[in-house]
């Protein structure tokens, strides 16, 4: 195990909002040992109190996990050793709360100090909080129950009134056979979220799930599964954050979506899992005639990251929003961007990314535009720009595009650049420090994506930004 360690250890900054943590207790949690075995996986199904299709789907997904290769031309991996890795833990206290007194002192001290609570009053139509495997706290308000609107957790959905439906969309999207660890989070998933938006319903007030892994050398493995239906409208905002630890932990979640004809789902991430994290998350939608997908998404934390949302353009004009900032620090190898599939006439697709480099940190763009054969008629509009602030990171782009038809408009941009000097040199000139003229910079480097989130959100990132900004590293 010491050589894992030394490849997750990475020096201390001040993120003590995030960092802040509640020593385990044995005889206060339920964990699975260590590794993945075909007990491990049935011991999970039996703690879920799975029906018996969802049983053989786990075992048949760790019979795929151990078939597959681990991917070799992203960021190493080699530290992450599943044979050390804790795939099930949760407080022993199970019953979910929809009562936020009846949520476990320490657990509601946490998100207590992350600010859900206090937004759900102010703001939100729903929340979900997770803690480790499962969640443990689910609340919708009475306005978006009215409307028909379905919000729960996962496994209450899964033994409810739509069972179907669940069975129906549960990992076509993401079929364990996509990759290694989409296999291993259909063997092993639990917790995530259900929603259900019904037709023409228009959502005023954005759903919200906050993801927190507490446990060292665990993983997280939800699923969030939405289903927006013809005409709808729903933006659903996803947090997650970690402490630190010396050892490697791992989060494999899945995100399916499912965009109906003339829908509009908007789906918000700030990511700000700690920095011994390797997070190898696969999100994905399709779209039909008419809908739109709109990604906004904040990566700021791991060790190691692999994500990609993918859209599949799957109806005539159906579009695909694609708007990100990845920040990479010190310890930090984050590969991220997007890809799209134009499977249909007419469709358009705006990709719009921003990526922050320093003190070695290595910031890489990947993505992946398709323009199938019957996509007459679709546009597609990529911007990449990278910003390195010091002569020991790294940025690169690295885009494919696969154009089949030569009806179509395909555009692409990539800059990558260093802060001006001068420029630092006159904010400094008006007052500010060194610290807060860069920190202003890279702010507004990053400002598309602020514009795109809810007021809170966008305050959170900029001061994620300010936090990596102080230089309080090593």
């Amino acid at each position: 195990m010491a050589e894992n360690e030394e490849k997750t250890v990475v020096a201390d900054i001040d993120r003590s909002m995030y960092d802040f943590r509640y020593e385990e207790k044995p005889e206060d949690i339920f964990k699975v040992d260590e590794g993945l075995t075909p007990e491990i996986v049935d011991e999970i199904s039996k703690e879920k109190g799975d029906p018996e299709w969802m049983r053989e789907f786990r075992q048949k997904s760790l019979e795929i996990y151990n078939q597959l290769e681990v991917p070799e031309w992203g960021p190493d991996i080699s530290g992450l050793n599943m044979d050390n890795i804790v795939t099930y833990i949760r407080p022993k206290k199970k019953n979910m709360a929809s009562d936020w007194q009846e949520v476990p002192e320490d657990i509601k001290n946490t998100f207590e100090k992350l600010g859900i609570p206090q937004a759900e009053r102010e703001s939100l139509a729903g929340v979900g909080a997770q803690y480790d495997s499962e969640l443990v706290y689910h609340n919708v308000k009475d306005e978006a129950a009215s409307l028909g609107v379905v919000y729960t957790d996962i496994e209450s959905a899964l033994h409810g009134p739509y069972a179907d439906m669940i069975r129906d969309h549960f990992m076509h999207l993401v079929p364990p056979t996509d990759h290694k660890f989409a296999a291993l989070h259909g063997a092993v998933w639990s917790g995530g979220s259900f929603v259900y938006v019904p037709k023409g319903v228009h959502l005023d007030f954005p759903l919200q799930s906050y993801f927190r892994l507490n446990a060292p050398g665990a993983g997280q493995f939800e699923h969030t599964l939405i289903i927006v239906d013809e005409g709808a409208y729903c933006h659903f905002i996803e947090g997650c954050s970690a402490p630190k630890y010396n050892v490697a932990n791992l989060h494999a979640g899945c995100v399916e979506l499912f965009v109906a004809k003339g829908a509009t789902l908007r789906y918000s991430t700030i990511e700000n899992w700690s920095k011994n994290m390797y997070n190898l998350n696969t999100k994905r939608a399709i779209v039909e005639e008419g809908g739109k997908i709109e990604w906004v998404s904040g990566s700021f934390g791991s060790h190691v990251s692999y994500l990609y949302p993918m859209s599949i353009l799957n109806g005539e004009g159906a579009k695909c929003e694609f708007t990100s900032v990845t920040f990479a620090g010190k310890g930090q190898n984050l590969d991220t961007g997007t890809k799209v599939v134009h499977n249909a006439p007419n469709t358009s697709s705006y990709i719009n990314t921003r990526s922050i480099s320093k003190s070695g940190g290595i910031s890489t763009y990947r993505s992946a535009v398709t323009v199938m054969p019957n996509a007459k008629g679709s546009k597609s509009a990529v911007s990449c720009q990278s910003l390195m602030l010091d002569d020991i990171s790294r940025s690169d782009t690295i885009p494919a595009m696969d154009i089949r038809t030569a009806d179509c408009d395909i555009g692409h941009e990539a800059r990558i650049g260093r802060i001006n000097d001068d420029v630092v040199f006159y904010l400094m000139s008006r007052g500010l420090s060194e610290e807060d003229a860069r920190a202003l910079i890279v702010s507004g480097f990053a400002d598309n994506v602020g514009k795109e989130l809810p007021l809170e959100y966008a305050v959170e990132m900029n001061n994620l930004i300010r936090l990596e900004m102080k230089g309080a590293i090593g």
